[in-house]
């Protein structure tokens, strides 16, 4: 069992002060970024642990996350606990406005989102009063020692889901036994995304019998929604036209993506790009590189129809993915040309599409192992080697169509998965 009154160390007193004596400067830095992102005061008022909204009535679980991606992943997991728990009130925590939106048009039955309370005294105990949470889920690496240890000293159950640790935090807290011990021992359950981070908890300090490898939950989130409204008049303009998608791009993979595209054009002079930057605000950055390109582009963000001429389609909004995707069976994901670490696969692969990855998708291994074993996903390195993977699928009607299909298999495998990360997480935090 959780060890609710253990000790607090030297250290965790000395993270406490600095935390309390930086909190008028964290709470600055903070607002800034709510106001600049035009979050109305009363919602910024929430990272200090004064809540928007009511408690509802019952019995009430906590899901925190970091930010769009973390969050996203347990809206699935959400879902069917709401359809087992049928009396259960859920909240969802994410501190960035990106997510706060995205969560507000995807939110499941019974689920509130709020912003999380800054990791000091006054908002963590404001945020715990009221909500009192019967059971509460950290996802990834989201550890904050004050939120965690308050929460256990109120009985409240507390689970770390899809845990993922980077090497440098694992020899960080490594270096800091006693305190990885205390901070992790309030956990009744860590649920891994993978064998190494389950040997890397265990090695931290975490009892071995609450850590259990499982999967990357991001790969059993629900599909992307679509606007076939907006689906049906994009399929308009491009007319017929071959496409290809780059999706989740970030600085320094623009240039290699673009290049690939001059290359293809050699042999399909109508060939269409879809570009859909992870950061929306860079558009001003992509444009340069597409002036310097000299391709012809066209941003969604400025309403700029799909022309005959039109070589690349900037698609830079947020909440739109999903339909991009089902306009396309040829996603290539960023984020891993560099060493950002990838994107979700099962994303374009729910909506049908063969995928294309760099090297650098070590945050989603497992998950494209299965993809690229069989074919539903190919690896790169090179924009060369983009160019002849995009022109292998839009050659090969039939290579295509295996591809996408070994894709949805996976889907369909992880899917089930999810029913057990239910099972596992129900009785650990005694929801039944």
């Amino acid at each position: 069992m959780p060890d609710h009154n253990g000790r607090p160390t030297a250290l965790y007193h000395v993270y406490c002060t600095l935390t309390s004596l930086a909190a008028p400067l964290i709470w600055r830095i903070v607002r800034n970024k709510l106001r600049a992102a035009n979050v109305p005061v009363e919602r910024q008022q929430e990272r200090l642990g004064h809540a928007s909204l009511p408690r509802p009535n019952g019995r009430l679980i906590w899901f925190h996350a970091a930010s769009v991606g973390e969050s996203l992943s347990v809206l699935s997991l959400i879902r069917r606990l709401a359809d087992r728990l049928p009396e259960t009130e859920f909240l969802i925590t994410s501190g960035t406005p990106t997510s706060a939106a995205l969560i507000e048009k995807r939110l499941p039955p019974r689920t509130r989102h709020q912003y999380p309370p800054l990791d000091t005294a006054g908002p963590v105990r404001r945020f715990l009063s009221h909500w009192q949470p019967e059971g509460g889920v950290f996802v990834e690496s989201e550890i904050w020692p004050r939120l965690i240890v308050e929460s256990a000293k109120r009985g409240i159950p507390l689970a770390l889901l899809n845990a993922r640790l980077s090497d440098k935090s694992v020899a960080g807290w490594k270096k800091r036994p006693e305190t990885a011990r205390f901070v992790l021992n309030k956990f009744n359950l860590f649920l891994t995304q993978n064998d190494k981070t389950a040997a890397n908890l265990t090695s931290m300090g975490a009892p071995a019998d609450r850590v259990r490898p499982g999967t990357n939950l991001k790969a059993m989130s629900d599909p992307l929604p679509v606007d076939h409204n907006t689906l049906d008049d994009i399929r308009s303009k491009v007319s017929g036209r071959p496409v290809w998608i780059a999706s989740s791009t970030h600085a320094g993979e623009e240039e290699s993506v673009l290049a690939a595209h001059k290359s293809l054009l050699e042999r399909w002079p109508d060939l269409l790009l879809l570009l859909i930057p992870r950061h929306p605000e860079r558009r001003g950055d992509i444009a340069k590189l597409l002036e310097a390109s000299d391709l012809n582009a066209a941003f969604r963000s400025e309403n700029s129809p799909i022309k005959a001429e039109t070589q690349v389609y900037v698609a830079d909004t947020l909440g739109e993915t999903g339909t991009w995707y089902a306009l396309c069976p040829i996603v290539f994901l960023g984020g891993s040309l560099k060493d950002i670490g990838g994107h979700n696969p099962f994303e374009p692969a729910q909506a049908g599409a063969a995928v294309i990855t760099g090297p650098g998708y070590f945050n989603f291994a497992e998950t494209f192992a299965p993809l690229i074993k069989t074919g539903g996903a190919m690896e790169v390195r090179t924009e060369k080697d983009l160019s002849a993977a995009v022109e292998h699928w839009l050659s090969d009607g039939q290579a295509l169509k295996k591809a996408r299909s070994a894709a949805q298999t996976c889907v369909k495998t992880q899917s089930k998965a999810l029913d057990s990360v239910v099972d596992t997480l129900s009785c650990s935090l005694d929801l039944t």
